[in-house]
């Protein structure tokens, strides 16, 4: 008798419906449709993303996908998490500044206890809007490394991660008795071909082998646009091909039936919403116009994973990057947001939107198996805590005395290539360079060769003298990415023995586009430092990386100086809890610059806009004293203000 034919019980679960009375057989798309052991299945699956979402609020969010009538959990795993330093790998509990979102494995382990099955998509390369696509910074300390592809020099680290990583997944498989059913091979690989570069089908076959080798037998798949990329981001035949896209299902589906026939059809990509990048309009999708693109895919009969149904938060230094112009000199350089919101069926914060009831209502309709559902979990109350007043700051020259060592250095050169971090190089944060004893002649002009990676701040004696960022069209002046070989002057007055500043903000690293866009080096390295005519050298380098430990020592606090143009700064501000809520920090009286909570780094915020808040997870705050750090490149406010939800607003 086969497993079909047996009986199960009246509303079962998805693992009562689809384990009894024992597991033989995984996913499998050996057909036109899938099965899993054996029983007919239809893929209603969700992305939510363990990494941007605090650990506390993990059950939370699967129970909310679980109780919308879906049955299954998407998520990438970022390799440049989980291992930060090269050869130091953190899976929760190893001492990096995220180490509390990074237990994989209770993850995975939660998505089974809400009835989710899962799917994975290891990378090594995930694109995501994450930093440099999950892709360790520290990679690029190897000379002409050739990162997604099969060279030698990048396989060698991608064996030694994946021999880490994959034998933690491979007790997680379902036909282990775990959640997962599927795994990814590489990201959208189709999009790095140009005319320079065919997609590199022995990297693909090499990642396979190391699946094999480490024991993973669930299903392996690929994802793609079929219109845009076809086939060449596969191995047919060896992998399952799926379809990423935000609109005309039924043209993607049936080029996907071309490329494989005979196969199940499947959106890994249904894309509820779009993410934003500073100094754009943020982005918006009509629930109407989705719900009616969902209808589609669902009558068609193809299964399809909605990506974001929860999009979350790119905490800290983490939001990724693209290149508008498909060159790789920085001129259309777009950073992300932190929010990664995406308009999607479950904000930023877990509340419920317009999209989430779309999605529940149209599974009802098609989902022909019936099972148990939850009740939907209530909404978590968010609060307006009151303004705080900033206390203390610290400036410039004050920080920097805190920061332990500096490093020598003829010519300025890359964050990356600093010895620094067990060898690995500084990954986030902001580097400086500091000239000592130099004399200017008035109306001297500084010119940075090449471009800024990504932007700067001039001070001499601690006195910042370029310009604010105040609005959008100022990135299109000195001290951003779009301006090559840009100079300033530096004072209409001669000056002698005075310390200049060159402080350097790295925006996050770019994670999507052709092979060549990933020769993402941060700082000032591109070019020559010259003042007038003459290179300017000898320089020392620090590293300004903000890291938790770092923060909650810092000392030395000045009462607060007030509203005033001060440059790159720390203000200190107190905020007393006794029942921790969620909240949003509501910077629309700041300028540029970082928050941090506790220690903390939350993100990023920018005048303008389109994100004018932060969220604050209230797993983030302890009852009692917290402390708020906020690190303002300009003009600093006197007052940290909250919101009960987020704001958007694009300050042109």
């Amino acid at each position: 008798m086969s497993l079909s034919a047996l009986p199960i019980p009246q509303s079962p679960t998805i693992y009562e419906y689809f384990t009894l009375p024992r597991i033989e057989t995984g996913l499998s798309s050996n057909q036109s449709y899938f099965t899993l052991n054996r029983r007919n299945i239809t893929l209603y699956s969700g992305s939510l993303h363990y990494f941007r979402v605090p650990k506390p609020y993990w059950r939370d969010r699967l129970r909310k996908i679980r109780a919308a009538g879906l049955n299954a959990v998407e998520t990438y795993i970022p390799w440049n998490l989980h291992e930060a330093e090269s050869g130091r790998f953190d899976f929760g509990r190893g001492g990096s500044d995220m180490e509390e979102f990074l237990d994989v494995k209770e993850f995975f382990q939660l998505a089974k206890e809400e009835d989710l099955l899962a799917i994975a998509r290891p990378g090594p390369f995930i694109g995501a809007e994450w930093e440099f696509g999950g892709l360790p910074s520290w990679l690029l300390r190897t000379e002409n490394i050739k990162v997604r592809t099969s060279d030698s020099k990048f396989m060698k680290y991608v064996t030694r991660y994946y021999n880490v990583l994959l034998p933690i997944l491979a007790l997680l498989q379902f036909t282990n008795g775990g959640p997962i059913i599927a795994f990814q091979i590489e990201n959208e690989y189709g999009s790095t071909e140009r005319k320079n570069f065919v997609p590199d089908k022995k990297y693909l076959e090499e990642l396979v082998g190391l699946y094999k080798k480490h024991g993973i037998r669930e299903l392996l798949f690929s994802s793609d646009s079929p219109t845009g990329h076809g086939d060449r981001g596969t191995l047919p035949k060896v992998l399952l091909q799926t379809a990423n896209f935000g609109d005309n299902p039924i043209r993607e589906f049936e080029i996907l039936k071309k490329l494989q026939s005979n196969r199940p059809t499947m959106a890994t990509e249904f894309w509820s919403g779009w993410y934003d990048h500073w100094s754009e309009i943020h982005h918006s999708r009509d629930s109407g116009e989705f719900g009616e693109t969902y209808d589609k895919i669902l009558s068609y009969g193809a299964s399809v994973n909605i990506y974001m149904f929860h999009g979350g938060t790119n905490f800290g230094f983490y939001n990724g990057a693209n290149l508008a112009n498909g060159l790789d000199d920085n001129s259309g350089y777009q950073p992300d947001t932190t929010s990664y919101d995406y308009d999607c069926a479950l904000t930023e914060n877990g509340d419920y939107t317009e999209k989430y009831f779309i999605v529940k209502k149209l599974l009802k309709k098609y989902n022909t198996i019936s099972t148990k559902l939850p009740l939907a979990p209530p909404t978590i109350d968010t609060f307006k805590y009151p303004e705080l007043l900033v206390e203390k700051e610290l400036l410039l020259d004050d920080i920097v005395k805190q920061i332990p060592t500096s490093t020598p250095s003829a010519k300025t050169i890359a964050m990356e290539l600093l010895p620094i971090n067990n060898n690995s190089g500084q990954s986030f944060g902001y580097i400086l360079y500091r000239k000592e004893n130099l004399n200017i002649p008035s109306n001297s002009i500084l010119t940075i060769g090449g471009r800024i990676c990504d932007s700067i701040m001039v001070l001499i004696n601690g006195k910042i003298i370029s310009k604010p960022l105040m609005e959008s069209s100022d990135l299109s002046n000195f001290g951003f990415w779009r301006v090559e070989n840009s100079n300033i002057t530096l004072s209409p007055h001669e000056l002698k023995n005075v310390t200049l500043d060159l402080l350097v903000e790295n925006w996050g690293r770019v994670g999507y586009g052709a092979l060549n866009q990933f020769n993402q080096f941060k700082g000032l390295w591109q070019g020559d430092i010259v003042l007038n005519n003459q290179k300017l050298n000898s320089w020392k380098i620090y590293a300004l990386e903000f890291r938790k430990s770092w923060n909650n020592k810092l000392n030395g606090w000045k009462p607060s100086g007030g509203r005033r143009l001060v440059g790159p700064s720390l203000h200190k501000a107190s905020l007393i809890v006794k029942y921790p809520k969620d909240t949003f920090i509501d910077m629309r009286d700041w300028i540029k610059g970082i928050v941090i909570v506790n220690g903390f780094v939350l993100g990023r915020y920018a005048r303008i806009g389109p994100q004018q808040t932060l969220y604050l997870p209230a797993p983030f705050l302890k009852n009692g004293t917290n402390t708020i750090l906020v690190f303002e490149h300009y003009i600093p406010s006197t007052k940290i203000k909250f919101v009960r939800s987020s704001y958007f607003e694009t300050i042109e």
